[in-house]
């Protein structure tokens, strides 16, 4: 099969896992732990149901949303991943592209191969950056700097690693640092000549471009890795370094990874502009709730003094349509992002942008929505409770539908 036949999100995987090693699809598509997490992160999505309103003009849709005092053409972008050039050289760049041609949120990671500087003047409209809290202040700061001479559009935070999650598959992939060849990795690379190829001619290790400044003059991409895997995690981090962002980043500032509701309040109270409600895909914590789940007890908790946004588990339009009921601004991907790049390259990334949009076009015809504004709590039903909420629920909640006696 080939990208230009994929009709959904699982078949685009599916050509990622026939292009890619193991050892690298693993990376992708694996969480940590027994992975429970990711398991939850699909089931939350089966907790609830939309409920369709019929015999209203649908002839005329649109998905345009305003973000942070920006228009996007649809209420969904593409999560920050890092090392993406790992599993094809310019992957950053090539998402980064596939974004401004869809006129939506590219998130480039800090641990990206890629630079920011290259991101932004591949899609100067559309990207955003993220990074992490670092033990050393002044590259934190820097990486600030330097979006901001950018004029990025929108700085992300992210704050749910601490430490690093045990990623079961990784481990036994020997997926770690310093990487070596082990006859396993080497019988993958075999059975992967494309990417083995492009992995070989393209240098081996990709360089972290974000990173190399930091590293000392004439550093290989072996020293820079090391360095961005001593700099993060940063477990001694507290508040202290919101603060220092939120000081140093005059434009709209997003916190990723929160899932408490007191930490959604005391981020607005350190002047966050937006929260990104994340188990950072299920690769953290993997006893954390899904994010679906908590979503509207954030929405009540910051209201709509807070542009919130949601990731993790996201693989149809639908689900973006259950997301914006229960109160967020927009959802967003990362391994579907990553499988389509992967497999395809930037038609790749482009065809998985291309899916959810016709699939959320579809879900908003159903439902009788002439745009993504019509998308609130009285047309998604919790089926975990059964019970009739008749008055027009809080902001957020999903309707409760009342069983029938007899």
């Amino acid at each position: 099969m080939k990208i230009e036949s994929a009709i959904n999100i699982d078949d685009v995987a599916k050509l990622a896992r026939s292009y890619l090693p193991k050892i690298a699809y693993d990376f992708i598509d694996g969480g940590v732990d027994g992975e429970d997490g990711l398991i939850r992160n699909r089931d939350a999505f089966e907790r609830y149901r939309l409920v369709p309103r019929y015999l209203v003009d649908v002839e005329k849709r649109h998905q345009r949303t305003t973000l942070f005092g920006h228009d996007y053409s649809s209420p969904f972008g593409i999560c920050p991943m890092g090392i993406a050039g790992f599993f094809r050289p310019g992957a950053d760049l090539m998402l980064a592209r596939a974004a401004a041609a869809f006129d939506l949120p590219y998130i480039m990671s800090s641990a990206s191969c890629d630079s920011i500087e290259a991101a932004a003047t591949a899609g100067p409209k559309t990207t955003w950056f993220q990074i992490y809290g670092t033990r050393s202040p002044h590259i934190t700061a820097g990486l600030v700097q330097r979006a901001r001479a950018l004029d990025v559009k929108v700085l992300i935070l992210t704050v749910d690693t601490p430490v690093m999650g045990k990623r079961e598959r990784n481990i036994r992939n020997g997926f770690r640092r310093p990487m070596k060849m082990t006859p396993r990795v080497i019988l993958q690379g075999l059975s992967r000549p494309a990417w083995t190829y492009r992995y070989l001619t393209g240098g081996g290790i990709p360089m972290m471009e974000n990173w190399r400044p930091y590293a000392g003059k004439g550093a290989d991409a072996n020293a820079v890795a090391d360095l961005y895997g001593s700099e993060t995690p940063a477990p001694a981090q507290t508040w202290d370094v919101l603060r220092a962002v939120r000081k140093a980043w005059p434009g709209p500032l997003a916190v990723k990874g929160i899932l408490h509701p007191d930490d959604a309040r005391i981020c607005m109270e350190l002047g966050a502009d937006g929260l990104l409600v994340s188990n950072h895909g299920g690769r953290q914590l993997d006893s954390a709730p899904a994010p679906l789940d908590v979503l509207p007890l954030i929405a009540d908790a910051v209201g709509h003094k807070l542009e919130i946004l949601i990731d993790s588990g996201f693989r149809r339009g639908a689900d973006v349509a259950k997301a914006l009921c229960l109160g967020a601004k927009a959802a967003f991907f990362g391994r579907p992002a990553m499988f389509g790049v992967a497999a395809a390259g930037e038609a790749g990334a482009r065809k998985v942008l291309d899916i959810y949009r016709q699939e959320l076009n579809l879900a908003m015809g159903q439902m009788g929505w002439a745009d993504v504004g019509c998308a609130g709590p009285e047309a998604i039903v919790d089926l975990s409770d059964p019970k009739l909420f008749r008055e027009r629920p809080r902001s957020g909640a999903p309707i409760r539908l009342e069983r029938a006696e007899g």
